[in-house]
């Protein structure tokens, strides 16, 4: 069960991408008018040339569309794909993904002869077009040191997931695990207790969520409520991110 327009794939993604916009880390300075579509639940092409404006975002999402033959790059299995996981991940090749980093996020360009050789050894492995094979991958070969804060931005820039223990009006308490850093590798850690609140005053937004539901989180905004399944799906492909970040920490 998604929040808001379930069967807007161009919606369910400004809500994974307002987040980090409010915060100017992506995309243009558009989070007012993207807080406008979400609340008014309605998308045209104002929207969707917004989100194009994405430069990490929606490069991905035109890769994982080509590579399953679909012409939308927001049909909402592909935006799904990007933010959760599910199949069409699996049918991007090794040679699109190194294309379209090379191409599309110019990575050959922004790095070291050494540091693209890393990107270009994780394609080689388990590397998939994932939201989470971004944000725990490419940190290191961009010239980033990892420090408390760097983590503590992946740590809010990974989809997360919880369940809801406690709603009290806009407040909601939930059970999740957090991404951390210790003993020289990436885990996810035991479970915490975190409050969140709803961003949105969109009516259908939230009102059915209950206590024992799962929720996805990007940098502190509640963004779905997910299936079971689907929080399973997301796992997998956060841990094999994580795994793939942990053979390259130094």
């Amino acid at each position: 069960m998604l929040i808001g327009n379930t069967d807007d794939g161009v919606l369910r993604c400004s809500r994974y991408a307002f987040g980090p916009n409010r915060l100017h880390y992506c995309g243009p300075d558009a989070n007012r008018e993207i807080f406008s579509y979400i609340n008014e639940s309605i998308t045209d092409v104002g929207l969707t040339a917004l989100l194009k404006k994405f430069e990490t975002l929606y490069p991905y999402l035109r890769l994982i569309a080509e590579a399953n033959a679909l012409t939308d790059p927001f049909h909402e299995k592909v935006v799904e794909a990007y933010w959760l996981g599910n199949q069409l991940l699996e049918n991007v090749s090794k040679k699109q993904l190194y294309k379209n980093l090379v191409d599309d996020h110019s990575m050959k360009k922004r790095l070291t002869m050494k540091a693209f050789g890393i990107i270009s050894d994780k394609i080689g492995g388990e590397a998939l077009p994932h939201h989470s094979f971004h944000v725990l991958n490419i940190w290191k070969n961009t010239g980033t040191s990892l420090d408390e804060q760097i983590i503590e931005s992946m740590r809010e820039c990974i989809v997360s997931w919880g369940t809801v223990t406690k709603v009290a009006g806009p407040a909601m308490t939930v059970s999740t695990q957090p991404f951390i850093y210790e003993t020289n590798h990436f885990c996810l850690g035991e479970p915490i207790y975190r409050i969140v609140y709803r961003p949105f005053d969109t009516s259908d937004n939230f009102e059915d969520v209950k206590v024992g539901d799962i929720i996805t989180l990007h940098w502190g905004v509640p963004c779905e409520i997910i299936s079971p399944t689907q929080a399973k799906v997301l796992e997998h492909y956060t841990k094999q991110s994580i795994a793939l970040a942990n053979k390259f920490i130094p």
